[in-house]
């Protein structure tokens, strides 16, 4: 069956479902953006910013050294080598395209169990090279001094265990949450680091040192912010032509 890129006769039960649950996700977002409940998914955001520094590092044959979360939000990757340029860009466009990677695994439950294998996965590996105890608890535990709130690790087996065994089957949901959260809190980093206050130590400043182009670092938060808004209706669009 050839692929709906037209998207004719849109929409379709499972289409309007898909946009419909995107559009309460990102007002249930927007409401509780200020408050504790959505601390463990905006620093899963930044493990995936470091990470996608580190993958950049390592495809462009260089040295991580260290990754860090913090628990204020930021975060650290140390790299040795590799090609600086590919790797300054690589945090903020990856967690905006691991974003829309999500939104799109969550579409198809086999694909959903995938990315949850995966990410559960990637932090078993985060757990043993990790630096701080911030990125150690969010993987075991979301706060290491309350060992009764379980860490993503805990959490998405959680999810995939009563997928499996019982009625609850929400892991489709769950991978759509953190996919539009990452993408939702993506465009706004890059606007709050870049734009709003202008983080002199920010990649984008960094890039623009190195950029022989007349672009300042505001220049480049703009240009990225542009594409990790892509990246979401990207998303958003690929997601509604695989349900049609």
């Amino acid at each position: 069956m050839n692929p709906n890129w037209e998207l004719q006769n849109c929409c379709n039960r499972d289409q309007k479902l898909f946009l419909v649950t995107i559009g309460v996700f990102t007002v249930a977002i927007l409401v509780l953006w200020r408050t504790f409940l959505l601390t463990p998914f905006k620093l899963i955001t930044v493990f995936l910013h470091e990470a996608s520094h580190a993958i950049a590092c390592k495809l462009t044959c260089g040295q991580v050294e260290g990754m860090q979360v913090h628990a204020n939000e930021g975060g650290v990757t140390q790299t040795r080598g590799g090609v600086y340029w590919l790797i300054l860009p690589a945090g903020y466009l990856g967690s905006s395209f691991w974003g829309m990677v999500l939104i799109l695994a969550s579409t198809n439950l086999l694909t959903a169990k995938i990315a949850a294998g995966c990410f559960i996965a990637a932090l078993l590996i985060v757990l043993f090279i990790a630096q701080n105890w911030t990125l150690r608890g969010l993987c075991i535990v979301t706060d290491p001094h309350r060992l009764d709130l379980p860490g993503f690790i805990i959490f998405i087996a959680v999810i995939w265990v009563l997928q499996q065994l019982t009625t609850v089957r929400i892991l489709r949901y769950v991978i759509l949450f953190i996919g539009v959260m990452n993408s939702l809190f993506s465009v706004y980093d890059i606007y709050d680091d870049l734009i709003s206050r202008r983080v002199n130590s920010s990649d984008a400043e960094k890039f623009a040192e190195l950029c022989p182009c007349p672009c300042n670092g505001v220049g480049w938060g703009v240009i990225w912010g542009m594409i990790s808004f892509i990246f979401l209706c990207g998303a958003m669009y690929l997601g509604l032509v695989i349900l049609s």
